[in-house]
């Protein structure tokens, strides 16, 4: 499994994705279930995709992040290629589409 850069700040986040060709939201709260649930199937799913940088965000501590993102519920996923985003998954995520969004993306990012 691969693990997550935890993002603190609206500064550090911008940063990510700027530095980063391919950069993988995670945007959470702890006293949530579906987060909690659904971090172990995306960290394992990540496996297959090492060139996407992981970040994970706490929505809680960086409240602006609903702001900048539009963020209504969590979890959120979001995938940015080049800065600009190309993915976001929000609250019920299936996995299985997910994957097949990223595998076509990440074929013709990553050669």
């Amino acid at each position: 499994m691969r693990n997550f850069t935890d993002l603190t700040t609206i500064d550090a986040i911008d940063d990510f994705i700027s530095t980063n060709t391919l950069a993988f939201l995670y945007i959470s709260q702890p006293n949530c279930s579906v987060c909690h649930g659904l971090l172990p199937q995306v960290e394992e799913l990540m496996t297959s995709f090492p060139e996407i940088k992981l970040g994970s965000i706490n929505a809680l501590e960086v409240e602006a992040v609903a702001g900048k993102f539009s963020v209504f519920t969590v979890p959120v996923l979001l995938l940015f290629v080049e800065g600009k985003e190309y993915i976001r998954e929000a609250r019920i995520v299936h996995m299985d589409l997910l994957e097949d969004k990223l595998h076509k993306i990440y074929i013709n990012v990553v050669r």
